[in-house]
Protein backbone atom coordinates (compact mmCIF):
# COMPACT_ATOMS: atom_id res chain seq x y z
CA UNK A 1 0.00 0.00 0.00
CA UNK A 2 3.00 2.33 0.12
CA UNK A 3 2.93 2.72 -3.67
CA UNK A 4 -0.58 4.07 -3.68
CA UNK A 5 -1.75 7.25 -2.06
CA UNK A 6 -5.24 8.61 -1.94
CA UNK A 7 -6.67 12.05 -1.47
CA UNK A 8 -10.27 12.61 -0.50
CA UNK A 9 -12.03 15.96 -0.38
CA UNK A 10 -15.27 15.39 -2.23
CA UNK A 11 -13.50 13.29 -4.87
CA UNK A 12 -11.37 10.18 -4.71
CA UNK A 13 -7.94 10.12 -6.31
CA UNK A 14 -5.89 7.07 -7.18
CA UNK A 15 -2.34 8.21 -7.82
CA UNK A 16 1.06 6.58 -7.57
CA UNK A 17 3.78 8.52 -5.78
CA UNK A 18 5.66 8.91 -9.05
CA UNK A 19 2.64 10.59 -10.62
CA UNK A 20 2.88 8.33 -13.69
CA UNK A 21 -0.79 7.66 -13.85
CA UNK A 22 -3.69 9.02 -11.83
CA UNK A 23 -7.41 8.61 -11.75
CA UNK A 24 -9.67 11.33 -10.41
CA UNK A 25 -13.03 9.77 -9.75
CA UNK A 26 -16.28 11.30 -8.55
CA UNK A 27 -17.12 10.14 -5.04
CA UNK A 28 -20.50 8.46 -4.51
CA UNK A 29 -22.15 8.14 -1.12
CA UNK A 30 -23.87 4.96 -2.30
CA UNK A 31 -22.65 2.15 -4.51
CA UNK A 32 -25.86 2.65 -6.49
CA UNK A 33 -25.66 5.52 -8.97
CA UNK A 34 -27.42 8.68 -7.83
CA UNK A 35 -29.06 9.27 -11.21
CA UNK A 36 -32.51 7.86 -11.82
CA UNK A 37 -32.01 6.14 -15.18
CA UNK A 38 -35.44 5.16 -16.55
CA UNK A 39 -34.14 2.50 -18.94
CA UNK A 40 -30.99 0.42 -19.12
CA UNK A 41 -32.11 -1.83 -21.99
CA UNK A 42 -35.02 -2.07 -24.44
CA UNK A 43 -35.33 -4.77 -27.09
CA UNK A 44 -36.73 -8.11 -28.23
CA UNK A 45 -35.87 -11.66 -27.22
CA UNK A 46 -34.44 -13.78 -30.04
CA UNK A 47 -35.44 -17.04 -28.34
CA UNK A 48 -38.49 -16.11 -26.22
CA UNK A 49 -39.65 -19.66 -25.39
CA UNK A 50 -36.35 -20.82 -23.85
CA UNK A 51 -35.87 -17.46 -22.14
CA UNK A 52 -39.34 -17.73 -20.58
CA UNK A 53 -38.60 -21.26 -19.37
CA UNK A 54 -35.41 -20.04 -17.72
CA UNK A 55 -37.20 -17.10 -16.12
CA UNK A 56 -39.86 -19.48 -14.81
CA UNK A 57 -37.11 -21.63 -13.28
CA UNK A 58 -35.64 -18.57 -11.57
CA UNK A 59 -39.09 -17.71 -10.25
CA UNK A 60 -39.42 -21.26 -8.94
CA UNK A 61 -36.13 -20.94 -7.06
CA UNK A 62 -36.79 -17.56 -5.47
CA UNK A 63 -40.25 -18.68 -4.34
CA UNK A 64 -38.91 -21.83 -2.66
CA UNK A 65 -37.37 -22.70 0.71
CA UNK A 66 -35.69 -25.87 1.96
CA UNK A 67 -34.85 -24.83 5.50
CA UNK A 68 -36.65 -23.45 8.56
CA UNK A 69 -37.34 -20.12 6.81
CA UNK A 70 -40.73 -20.19 5.00
CA UNK A 71 -40.89 -19.06 1.34
CA UNK A 72 -41.09 -15.28 1.50
CA UNK A 73 -38.80 -13.89 -1.23
CA UNK A 74 -39.53 -13.79 -4.94
CA UNK A 75 -37.50 -10.93 -6.31
CA UNK A 76 -34.56 -11.62 -8.65
CA UNK A 77 -31.73 -9.17 -9.28
CA UNK A 78 -31.58 -7.95 -12.90
CA UNK A 79 -28.37 -6.48 -14.29
CA UNK A 80 -28.04 -4.92 -17.75
CA UNK A 81 -24.78 -3.79 -19.30
CA UNK A 82 -21.84 -4.70 -21.52
CA UNK A 83 -24.21 -6.25 -24.11
CA UNK A 84 -25.47 -8.79 -21.56
CA UNK A 85 -28.38 -9.20 -19.19
CA UNK A 86 -28.21 -11.30 -16.03
CA UNK A 87 -31.02 -12.48 -13.78
CA UNK A 88 -29.98 -13.94 -10.42
CA UNK A 89 -31.44 -14.78 -7.04
CA UNK A 90 -31.62 -17.15 -4.07
CA UNK A 91 -34.19 -19.41 -2.50
CA UNK A 92 -35.70 -17.94 0.68
CA UNK A 93 -33.51 -20.29 2.74
CA UNK A 94 -30.49 -18.97 0.80
CA UNK A 95 -29.27 -22.49 0.05
CA UNK A 96 -29.89 -22.40 -3.73
CA UNK A 97 -28.39 -19.74 -6.01
CA UNK A 98 -29.59 -19.32 -9.59
CA UNK A 99 -28.31 -17.10 -12.40
CA UNK A 100 -29.30 -16.73 -16.04
CA UNK A 101 -26.56 -15.29 -18.26
CA UNK A 102 -28.17 -13.92 -21.43
CA UNK A 103 -25.51 -13.60 -24.13
CA UNK A 104 -25.58 -10.77 -26.72
CA UNK A 105 -27.18 -13.06 -29.33
CA UNK A 106 -30.16 -13.75 -27.05
CA UNK A 107 -31.39 -10.15 -27.26
CA UNK A 108 -31.95 -7.70 -30.12
CA UNK A 109 -32.13 -4.19 -28.77
CA UNK A 110 -30.27 -1.21 -27.39
CA UNK A 111 -28.30 -0.78 -24.17
CA UNK A 112 -28.95 2.82 -23.18
CA UNK A 113 -27.03 2.57 -19.91
CA UNK A 114 -25.81 -0.05 -17.45
CA UNK A 115 -27.11 -0.83 -14.00
CA UNK A 116 -28.99 -3.14 -11.65
CA UNK A 117 -32.51 -3.36 -10.28
CA UNK A 118 -34.36 -5.77 -8.02
CA UNK A 119 -38.00 -6.65 -8.78
CA UNK A 120 -40.72 -9.08 -7.71
CA UNK A 121 -41.86 -11.96 -9.92
CA UNK A 122 -45.57 -11.93 -9.08
CA UNK A 123 -48.41 -14.08 -10.43
CA UNK A 124 -49.14 -11.85 -13.47
CA UNK A 125 -45.49 -12.22 -14.51
CA UNK A 126 -45.57 -16.01 -14.05
CA UNK A 127 -48.81 -16.27 -16.05
CA UNK A 128 -47.27 -14.23 -18.86
CA UNK A 129 -44.12 -16.39 -18.91
CA UNK A 130 -46.10 -19.63 -18.98
CA UNK A 131 -48.07 -18.50 -22.03
CA UNK A 132 -45.12 -17.45 -24.23
CA UNK A 133 -44.83 -19.45 -27.46
CA UNK A 134 -41.74 -20.25 -29.53
CA UNK A 135 -42.27 -17.74 -32.35
CA UNK A 136 -44.00 -15.05 -30.32
CA UNK A 137 -42.62 -11.52 -30.25
CA UNK A 138 -41.54 -10.65 -26.72
CA UNK A 139 -40.06 -7.31 -25.68
CA UNK A 140 -37.95 -6.82 -22.56
CA UNK A 141 -37.33 -3.47 -20.89
CA UNK A 142 -34.98 -3.15 -17.91
CA UNK A 143 -34.81 0.11 -15.98
CA UNK A 144 -33.72 1.27 -12.56
CA UNK A 145 -37.28 1.34 -11.26
CA UNK A 146 -38.93 -1.59 -13.05
CA UNK A 147 -38.73 -4.51 -15.48
CA UNK A 148 -41.32 -4.85 -18.25
CA UNK A 149 -42.26 -7.92 -20.28
CA UNK A 150 -44.45 -7.16 -23.31
CA UNK A 151 -45.97 -10.05 -25.31
CA UNK A 152 -48.61 -10.14 -28.04
CA UNK A 153 -51.21 -10.85 -25.35
CA UNK A 154 -50.23 -8.76 -22.33
CA UNK A 155 -47.83 -6.30 -20.71
CA UNK A 156 -46.45 -6.93 -17.23
CA UNK A 157 -44.59 -4.31 -15.21
CA UNK A 158 -42.73 -5.38 -12.07
CA UNK A 159 -41.60 -2.52 -9.82
CA UNK A 160 -38.31 -2.25 -7.97
CA UNK A 161 -38.25 -3.62 -4.43
CA UNK A 162 -35.69 -3.62 -1.61
CA UNK A 163 -32.83 -6.06 -2.01
CA UNK A 164 -33.18 -8.72 0.74
CA UNK A 165 -30.39 -8.60 3.32
CA UNK A 166 -29.93 -12.38 3.16
CA UNK A 167 -29.28 -12.08 -0.56
CA UNK A 168 -26.55 -9.49 -0.03
CA UNK A 169 -24.90 -11.86 2.45
CA UNK A 170 -25.34 -14.78 0.06
CA UNK A 171 -23.72 -12.87 -2.81
CA UNK A 172 -20.62 -12.29 -0.69
CA UNK A 173 -20.20 -16.06 -0.28
CA UNK A 174 -21.54 -17.84 -3.33
CA UNK A 175 -19.06 -16.39 -5.83
CA UNK A 176 -16.19 -17.56 -3.59
CA UNK A 177 -17.59 -21.10 -3.79
CA UNK A 178 -18.01 -20.83 -7.57
CA UNK A 179 -14.43 -19.59 -7.99
CA UNK A 180 -13.27 -22.68 -6.10
CA UNK A 181 -15.03 -25.14 -8.44
CA UNK A 182 -13.74 -27.42 -11.18
CA UNK A 183 -15.61 -29.13 -13.98
CA UNK A 184 -16.35 -32.76 -13.15
CA UNK A 185 -18.93 -33.99 -15.67
CA UNK A 186 -20.36 -32.96 -19.04
CA UNK A 187 -23.72 -34.45 -20.02
CA UNK A 188 -25.55 -34.31 -23.34
CA UNK A 189 -29.33 -33.96 -23.52
CA UNK A 190 -30.07 -37.71 -23.45
CA UNK A 191 -27.69 -38.34 -20.54
CA UNK A 192 -29.29 -35.48 -18.60
CA UNK A 193 -32.83 -36.78 -19.09
CA UNK A 194 -31.77 -40.32 -18.16
CA UNK A 195 -30.08 -39.09 -14.99
CA UNK A 196 -33.06 -37.09 -13.76
CA UNK A 197 -35.51 -39.86 -14.60
CA UNK A 198 -33.84 -41.79 -11.78
CA UNK A 199 -34.04 -38.95 -9.25
CA UNK A 200 -35.51 -40.57 -6.11
CA UNK A 201 -39.09 -39.63 -5.30
CA UNK A 202 -40.44 -38.29 -2.02
CA UNK A 203 -38.39 -37.26 0.97
CA UNK A 204 -34.69 -37.89 0.41
CA UNK A 205 -32.40 -38.29 3.41
CA UNK A 206 -28.66 -38.77 3.59
CA UNK A 207 -25.94 -38.01 1.06
CA UNK A 208 -26.31 -38.83 -2.62
CA UNK A 209 -23.66 -38.79 -5.33
CA UNK A 210 -23.61 -38.48 -9.11
CA UNK A 211 -21.40 -41.17 -10.63
CA UNK A 212 -20.56 -42.24 -14.16
CA UNK A 213 -20.58 -45.92 -15.04
CA UNK A 214 -20.10 -47.23 -18.59
CA UNK A 215 -20.93 -43.87 -20.12
CA UNK A 216 -24.12 -43.50 -18.11
CA UNK A 217 -24.69 -41.11 -15.23
CA UNK A 218 -26.61 -42.19 -12.14
CA UNK A 219 -27.47 -41.23 -8.58
CA UNK A 220 -25.83 -43.35 -5.91
CA UNK A 221 -25.56 -43.48 -2.12
CA UNK A 222 -21.98 -44.74 -2.42
CA UNK A 223 -19.14 -42.23 -2.17
CA UNK A 224 -16.44 -43.11 -4.69
CA UNK A 225 -13.36 -41.12 -5.61
CA UNK A 226 -14.83 -39.90 -8.92
CA UNK A 227 -18.39 -39.24 -7.68
CA UNK A 228 -19.86 -35.78 -7.07
CA UNK A 229 -21.70 -35.21 -3.80
CA UNK A 230 -25.09 -33.46 -3.92
CA UNK A 231 -26.40 -32.36 -0.53
CA UNK A 232 -30.17 -32.01 -0.27
CA UNK A 233 -30.77 -34.00 -3.45
CA UNK A 234 -34.49 -33.13 -3.57
CA UNK A 235 -33.53 -29.54 -4.47
CA UNK A 236 -32.57 -30.74 -7.96
CA UNK A 237 -36.29 -30.86 -8.79
CA UNK A 238 -36.03 -27.11 -9.29
CA UNK A 239 -34.42 -27.95 -12.64
CA UNK A 240 -37.34 -30.00 -13.98
CA UNK A 241 -38.65 -27.25 -16.25
CA UNK A 242 -35.49 -26.96 -18.37
CA UNK A 243 -34.30 -30.59 -18.58
CA UNK A 244 -35.73 -31.26 -22.03
CA UNK A 245 -34.55 -28.04 -23.71
CA UNK A 246 -30.90 -27.82 -22.64
CA UNK A 247 -28.20 -28.68 -25.19
CA UNK A 248 -25.66 -29.72 -22.55
CA UNK A 249 -25.22 -29.77 -18.78
CA UNK A 250 -21.93 -29.14 -17.01
CA UNK A 251 -21.53 -30.25 -13.39
CA UNK A 252 -18.99 -28.43 -11.22
CA UNK A 253 -17.77 -29.34 -7.74
CA UNK A 254 -15.91 -27.33 -5.11
CA UNK A 255 -12.45 -28.39 -3.93
CA UNK A 256 -13.81 -29.54 -0.57
CA UNK A 257 -16.40 -31.72 -2.39
CA UNK A 258 -19.23 -30.08 -0.47
CA UNK A 259 -20.80 -27.66 -2.95
CA UNK A 260 -22.05 -28.41 -6.45
CA UNK A 261 -23.26 -26.32 -9.40
CA UNK A 262 -25.10 -27.24 -12.59
CA UNK A 263 -24.70 -25.12 -15.73
CA UNK A 264 -27.36 -25.62 -18.41
CA UNK A 265 -26.23 -24.55 -21.88
CA UNK A 266 -28.85 -23.28 -24.35
CA UNK A 267 -26.57 -21.77 -26.97
CA UNK A 268 -27.73 -18.18 -26.59
CA UNK A 269 -27.80 -18.30 -22.80
CA UNK A 270 -26.68 -20.30 -19.78
CA UNK A 271 -28.48 -21.03 -16.54
CA UNK A 272 -26.41 -21.82 -13.45
CA UNK A 273 -27.81 -23.31 -10.28
CA UNK A 274 -25.54 -23.78 -7.25
CA UNK A 275 -26.45 -25.75 -4.14
CA UNK A 276 -25.11 -25.23 -0.62
CA UNK A 277 -23.56 -28.28 1.11
CA UNK A 278 -26.90 -29.25 2.71
CA UNK A 279 -30.53 -28.18 2.51
CA UNK A 280 -30.47 -26.66 5.99
CA UNK A 281 -27.36 -24.57 5.27
CA UNK A 282 -27.71 -21.29 3.38
CA UNK A 283 -24.87 -19.58 1.54
CA UNK A 284 -25.43 -16.45 3.65
CA UNK A 285 -24.40 -18.23 6.86
CA UNK A 286 -21.35 -20.10 5.60
CA UNK A 287 -18.89 -17.34 6.47
CA UNK A 288 -16.54 -18.13 3.58
CA UNK A 289 -16.03 -14.43 2.85
CA UNK A 290 -14.66 -13.74 6.33
CA UNK A 291 -11.15 -14.76 5.29
CA UNK A 292 -11.19 -11.84 2.86
CA UNK A 293 -12.42 -9.15 5.25
CA UNK A 294 -9.35 -8.63 7.41
CA UNK A 295 -7.86 -5.79 5.37
CA UNK A 296 -9.10 -2.30 6.26
CA UNK A 297 -9.01 -0.43 2.95
CA UNK A 298 -10.30 3.14 2.48
CA UNK A 299 -13.87 3.04 1.16
CA UNK A 300 -12.88 5.68 -1.42
CA UNK A 301 -10.75 3.10 -3.24
CA UNK A 302 -13.75 0.81 -3.62
CA UNK A 303 -15.93 3.72 -4.72
CA UNK A 304 -13.26 4.63 -7.24
CA UNK A 305 -13.20 1.19 -8.83
CA UNK A 306 -17.00 1.21 -8.87
CA UNK A 307 -16.87 4.40 -10.94
CA UNK A 308 -14.49 2.74 -13.40
CA UNK A 309 -16.41 -0.48 -13.96
CA UNK A 310 -19.68 -1.15 -15.76
CA UNK A 311 -22.32 -3.70 -14.82
CA UNK A 312 -21.55 -7.19 -16.19
CA UNK A 313 -18.06 -6.12 -17.27
CA UNK A 314 -15.35 -8.78 -16.97
CA UNK A 315 -13.16 -8.02 -13.97
CA UNK A 316 -9.48 -8.52 -14.75
CA UNK A 317 -7.38 -7.30 -11.79
CA UNK A 318 -4.07 -7.73 -13.62
CA UNK A 319 -5.23 -5.62 -16.55
CA UNK A 320 -6.67 -2.98 -14.22
CA UNK A 321 -3.36 -2.83 -12.33
CA UNK A 322 -1.38 -2.27 -15.52
CA UNK A 323 -3.79 0.20 -17.14
CA UNK A 324 -4.15 2.39 -14.07
CA UNK A 325 -0.70 1.90 -12.55
CA UNK A 326 -2.04 0.40 -9.33
CA UNK A 327 0.26 -1.76 -7.23
CA UNK A 328 -0.51 -5.50 -7.64
CA UNK A 329 -0.67 -6.08 -3.89
CA UNK A 330 -3.14 -3.24 -3.46
CA UNK A 331 -5.24 -4.54 -6.35
CA UNK A 332 -5.39 -7.97 -4.70
CA UNK A 333 -6.72 -6.35 -1.53
CA UNK A 334 -9.25 -4.33 -3.54
CA UNK A 335 -10.38 -7.48 -5.33
CA UNK A 336 -10.90 -9.25 -2.00
CA UNK A 337 -12.87 -6.29 -0.67
CA UNK A 338 -15.10 -6.16 -3.75
CA UNK A 339 -15.70 -9.90 -3.43
CA UNK A 340 -16.50 -9.60 0.27
CA UNK A 341 -19.29 -7.05 -0.30
CA UNK A 342 -20.93 -8.85 -3.21
CA UNK A 343 -19.75 -6.62 -6.06
CA UNK A 344 -18.07 -9.46 -7.95
CA UNK A 345 -19.81 -12.46 -9.45
CA UNK A 346 -18.07 -15.48 -10.94
CA UNK A 347 -18.53 -17.21 -14.29
CA UNK A 348 -17.45 -20.84 -13.85
CA UNK A 349 -17.51 -21.49 -17.61
CA UNK A 350 -15.36 -18.48 -18.47
CA UNK A 351 -13.22 -18.87 -15.31
CA UNK A 352 -13.48 -15.15 -14.67
CA UNK A 353 -15.15 -12.60 -12.41
CA UNK A 354 -17.69 -10.06 -13.57
CA UNK A 355 -18.70 -6.81 -11.93
CA UNK A 356 -22.15 -6.12 -10.54
CA UNK A 357 -23.55 -2.96 -9.00
CA UNK A 358 -25.62 -3.25 -5.83
CA UNK A 359 -27.60 -0.62 -3.91
CA UNK A 360 -25.95 -0.59 -0.48
CA UNK A 361 -23.18 1.15 1.41
CA UNK A 362 -19.88 -0.59 1.99
CA UNK A 363 -20.17 0.06 5.73
CA UNK A 364 -23.14 -2.31 5.92
CA UNK A 365 -20.92 -5.34 5.43
CA UNK A 366 -19.95 -5.15 9.11
CA UNK A 367 -23.55 -5.39 10.31
CA UNK A 368 -24.23 -8.23 7.89
CA UNK A 369 -21.40 -10.34 9.35
CA UNK A 370 -21.67 -10.60 13.14
CA UNK A 371 -18.47 -12.66 13.39
CA UNK A 372 -16.53 -9.80 11.83
CA UNK A 373 -18.22 -7.31 14.16
CA UNK A 374 -17.45 -9.50 17.18
CA UNK A 375 -13.83 -9.96 16.08
CA UNK A 376 -13.37 -6.19 15.94
CA UNK A 377 -14.94 -5.94 19.40
CA UNK A 378 -12.42 -8.47 20.77
CA UNK A 379 -9.60 -6.34 19.41
CA UNK A 380 -11.05 -3.06 20.71
CA UNK A 381 -11.42 -4.59 24.20
CA UNK A 382 -7.84 -5.95 24.03
CA UNK A 383 -8.98 -9.54 24.44
CA UNK A 384 -6.34 -10.88 22.04
CA UNK A 385 -2.87 -11.75 23.35
CA UNK A 386 -0.14 -12.79 20.91
CA UNK A 387 1.90 -15.63 22.46
CA UNK A 388 4.23 -16.38 19.54
CA UNK A 389 4.69 -15.00 16.04
CA UNK A 390 7.55 -16.25 13.89
CA UNK A 391 7.86 -17.08 10.19
CA UNK A 392 4.77 -19.15 9.31
CA UNK A 393 3.58 -19.78 12.85
CA UNK A 394 1.24 -17.70 15.00
CA UNK A 395 -0.07 -18.66 18.44
CA UNK A 396 -2.44 -16.50 20.45
CA UNK A 397 -4.84 -16.53 23.38
CA UNK A 398 -8.30 -15.00 23.05
CA UNK A 399 -10.62 -14.42 26.01
CA UNK A 400 -14.03 -16.01 25.84
CA UNK A 401 -16.87 -16.25 28.34
CA UNK A 402 -15.14 -17.72 31.36
CA UNK A 403 -12.54 -19.47 29.22
CA UNK A 404 -9.30 -18.73 27.37
CA UNK A 405 -9.25 -19.97 23.77
CA UNK A 406 -6.02 -20.99 22.07
CA UNK A 407 -5.63 -20.04 18.40
CA UNK A 408 -2.91 -21.43 16.14
CA UNK A 409 -2.27 -20.33 12.54
CA UNK A 410 0.45 -22.15 10.59
CA UNK A 411 1.18 -23.76 7.22
CA UNK A 412 -1.47 -26.43 7.85
CA UNK A 413 -4.19 -23.79 8.31
CA UNK A 414 -5.80 -22.51 11.49
CA UNK A 415 -7.21 -24.02 14.68
CA UNK A 416 -9.15 -22.78 17.70
CA UNK A 417 -10.33 -24.48 20.88
CA UNK A 418 -13.78 -22.81 20.76
CA UNK A 419 -17.00 -24.78 20.27
CA UNK A 420 -17.65 -23.28 16.81
CA UNK A 421 -14.38 -24.45 15.34
CA UNK A 422 -14.61 -27.82 17.11
CA UNK A 423 -18.05 -28.39 15.59
CA UNK A 424 -17.37 -27.25 12.01
CA UNK A 425 -13.56 -27.45 11.60
CA UNK A 426 -13.59 -24.36 9.41
CA UNK A 427 -16.20 -25.70 6.97
CA UNK A 428 -18.54 -22.79 7.78
CA UNK A 429 -15.93 -20.07 7.85
CA UNK A 430 -13.45 -19.06 10.52
CA UNK A 431 -14.60 -18.24 14.06
CA UNK A 432 -14.41 -14.75 15.55
CA UNK A 433 -11.32 -15.72 17.59
CA UNK A 434 -9.26 -16.77 14.54
CA UNK A 435 -10.52 -13.76 12.63
CA UNK A 436 -9.45 -11.42 15.44
CA UNK A 437 -5.96 -12.99 15.60
CA UNK A 438 -5.55 -12.68 11.82
CA UNK A 439 -6.50 -9.01 12.00
CA UNK A 440 -4.08 -8.33 14.85
CA UNK A 441 -1.26 -10.25 13.17
CA UNK A 442 -1.74 -8.21 9.98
Amino acid sequence: MTDLQYHYSGVSTFTKTKGINSLVLAHQTEIETVNNIPCFFWGNLTDPYITAKCWSTIAKVVRSSFGPIPPSLRDPIVTAGTERIRFEGFSSCNGVYVRLDMKPESIDGEFIASGTTNVDFNDPMLNALNSIQKNEKVTLAVGQQDVQIITTKTKVVEKKVTLPTRWIKGLTSVQLYLADMDLRFELNKIQTIQLFQNLPKGAIKGDFFIAKRAGKFMFSTIATADAVRVGGLHRLRLLDGILAIADKVFIYESADKQTVAFVYEFGKMQLLMAFSPDAYRGFSGEGKALDQMTENLPAEWIYGLNSLLKANENFDPTLLSIEHDIDFGTMNQLTSSLSAIGLLGYDVMGRSHFYRQLPFKTERILSLNPRLKNAKKLIDEQQVKMVKKENDYIEAEVKGTGVLHKVVIDKQGYRCTCEWFTAYQGKRGICKHILAVKMVAG
